[in-house]
C-alpha cells in the first residue's frame, strides 16, 4: 500500500511541480513592432478565408495537398483512427509516392493513446518520404515532462497557402462521416499570392514554416517507428493497398477538392497577416499568445466578441480582460454553457468561478445549442479577425504551445462576424451567476441529475490545480 501511496505521489508531484506558478508575461520589443506594422498595414501577399464547416475542413485539406509539388505539413495535437484520418492518410501516401515529401507533427500523448499499434500510423512513417514525429512522448518515468504538450493545427502545402484553427484531426472534427460526437470548429485559410514569384517572402507563410522547423528541430520531438521494415508487415502492406483504392474514390467524395478552382478565388484581399506564437519548450512558459492577442483587443474602439470552448483564468488574465473591456464600447464572449460543453473541467471549474468571469465587464453568452463548440476566435471592430488554436483558459496561457493568425480585412472579418453571430441565436445572456436574460434554445440538452453535483464536487478539488485546465 505504500509502495502504491509512493508512486502515485511520485507521478501526481512530478507531473505539476513545473507549473505550480505562473511566470510573468513580458511581451518584447519585436513582437510590440510587429503588433504596431500589423495596426498600419495596407497591403499584405496574403489572401484568407473562413473554413467553417467540418466537411470543408476536409475538402480543403486534399486540396491544398493534391496541389502540393514539394511539400506538405501537418501539425496536429490529436490524430487518431477514423473516415477522415484515413482520407487524409490515403492522399499524402499517393503525393509521397509521387515524391512529395510529407512531414507529420503530432502531440506525443496523442501519439502513445490513439496512434500506436495502428496500421494507418504505420503504412505512413514506414514510406521514405513520410516523416512522422511526436512531441514530447509519453514517459511515466519522468512525470516532470507529461504536461508539456503541443496544441498547434495547421496543414501547409508548399510554400503556397496553409490552414490554421482549433480542429484536430478525427471524424469529430473533420468531414461529414457518421459519428457518436461532433463538434463546430473554425479555421482560416491564407492563401500566398505570390508564391510563384522567385525571392518573394512577404507571405506570412514563410513565417509558419521558420516555427514548425524550430518545433520539428526540438529534442522533445521524437520519430514515430521510422522504420521502412515496417512496409513489409503483411498488415501494413494490406493497409497501403487499401488505401491507395481510397485514394480513387475520394474524387467522387469530395469532388469539391478536385474542381481545379483557385484559392484566389475562394479567399478575400487581407491588408495584413499577423502570426501570433508562444514558446515552444515542454515546461512553464510566459503567456504570450494570450498577451499578445489582449494588446490587439485594446486597440478597438466600437466591439471585441471572442468565442472559446471555455474560460479558466488566473488574476492577471482576468485583469487583462477586465482592461479590454473597459478600453472597448461593447465587448462579448461566448462559450459552451456547462451542459452544451464536452470539457467536464472547463465546466466545472466554471461553475465555481462565473462570478469573477462576469466581473470582467464582457457580456457573457452562453452556447445551449446541442453541440459542442470548439472554436477559438476573436473580431476586433469591422476589420480585424483572429482564429487559432488559443483556449482562453490557463492551459492554453502557461503550458501548451499555441498560436493565433490575426487578418486586417473587413470582407473576411464580415465573413467571420455572420458565422459568429449565427451561433449567438442558440445562446443564452447570463444576467449575473445564477440568471439569464432569454429562452433557452429548443436544441439544447440538459446534464444527467447527478452531473453537476460532481461538478460543484470536482471543481472544488481542482482550484487547487486550475493551472491544468
Amino acid at each position: 500500500m505504500w509502495l502504491i501511496i509512493c508512486i502515485i505521489l511520485y507521478l501526481v508531484i512530478g507531473a505539476v511541480a513545473p507549473f505550480g506558478h505562473y511566470p510573468k508575461p513580458v511581451l518584447s520589443a519585436g513582437q510590440r513592432e510587429k503588433l504596431d506594422a500589423f495596426m498600419d498595414s495596407d497591403t499584405s501577399a496574403d489572401r484568407a478565408a473562413i473554413v467553417e464547416s467540418n466537411r470543408e475542413a476536409l475538402a480543403e485539406r486534399l486540396r491544398l495537398m493534391e496541389g502540393a509539388k514539394e511539400e506538405v505539413i501537418l501539425s496536429t495535437f490529436d490524430m487518431r483512427p477514423g473516415e477522415s484520418t484515413e482520407d487524409l492518410a490515403a492522399m499524402m501516401l499517393h503525393k509521397a509516392d509521387e515524391g512529395v515529401k510529407i512531414r507529420i507533427l503530432v502531440d506525443g500523448i496523442s501519439s502513445v493513446l490513439r496512434m500506436e499499434g495502428k496500421e494507418t500510423f504505420y503504412a505512413l512513417s514506414s514510406h521514405p518520404n513520410i516523416e512522422l514525429k511526436a512531441y514530447n512522448p509519453l514517459n511515466l518515468l519522468l512525470p516532470w515532462k507529461t504536461q508539456g504538450r503541443m496544441h498547434d493545427k495547421y496543414v501547409i502545402a508548399d510554400h503556397t497557402a496553409y490552414i490554421m484553427g482549433g480542429r484536430n484531426t478525427f471524424d469529430y472534427f473533420l468531414g461529414d462521416y457518421h459519428t457518436a460526437n461532433k463538434s463546430l470548429d473554425r479555421e482560416i485559410l491564407i492563401y500566398n499570392t505570390e508564391w510563384e514569384q522567385a525571392g518573394a517572402k512577404d507571405s506570412s507563410v514563410f513565417e509558419l514554416r521558420e516555427y514548425f522547423e524550430g518545433v520539428w528541430g526540438l529534442k522533445a520531438c521524437k520519430y514515430f517507428h521510422e522504420d521502412e521494415k515496417l512496409a513489409d508487415k503483411e498488415k501494413v502492406k494490406e493497409k497501403r493497398e487499401e488505401l491507395a483504392k481510397r485514394y480513387d474514390g475520394l474524387r467522387e467524395a469530395y469532388p469539391e477538392a478536385f474542381d481545379g478552382s483557385r484559392l484566389e478565388e475562394k479567399t478575400v484581399a487581407a491588408k495584413g497577416v499577423l502570426l501570433m506564437t508562444g514558446e515552444t519548450g515542454i515546461y512553464e512558459k510566459q503567456p504570450l499568445v494570450f498577451q499578445q492577442v489582449c494588446e490587439l483587443m485594446k486597440r478597438g474602439k466600437e466591439r471585441v466578441l471572442i468565442h472559446t470552448p471555455y474560460v479558466v483564468c488566473n488574476k492577471y488574465m482576468y485583469g487583462e480582460l477586465g482592461k479590454v473591456a473597459s478600453s472597448v464600447e461593447d465587448v462579448k464572449m461566448m462559450i459552451n454553457s456547462v451542459d452544451n460543453g464536452d470539457n467536464f473541467f472547463g465546466s466545472a471549474d466554471y461553475l465555481w468561478n462565473k462570478k469573477k468571469v462576469m466581473g470582467t465587464g464582457m457580456e457573457i453568452l452562453e452556447y445551449d445549442g446541442g453541440i459542442s463548440t470548439h472554436g477559438k476566435s476573436v473580431i476586433i471592430d469591422d476589420n480585424i479577425s483572429v482564429v487559432g488554436s488559443f483556449n482562453f483558459d490557463l492551459r492554453s496561457a502557461y503550458m501548451d504551445t499555441e498560436m493565433m493568425v490575426a487578418v486586417k480585412s473587413e470582407e473576411l472579418t464580415r465573413q467571420l462576424s455572420a458565422n459568429m453571430e449565427e451561433l449567438h441565436q442558440d445562446c443564452r445572456k447570463a444576467a449575473d451567476a445564477d440568471t439569464y436574460e432569454g429562452e433557452r434554445p429548443e436544441e439544447a440538452r440538459s446534464l444527467p441529475w447527478w452531473k453537476k453535483p460532481a461538478m460543484w464536487t470536482v471543481g472544488l478539488i481542482m482550484q487547487l490545480f486550475r493551472f491544468l485546465v
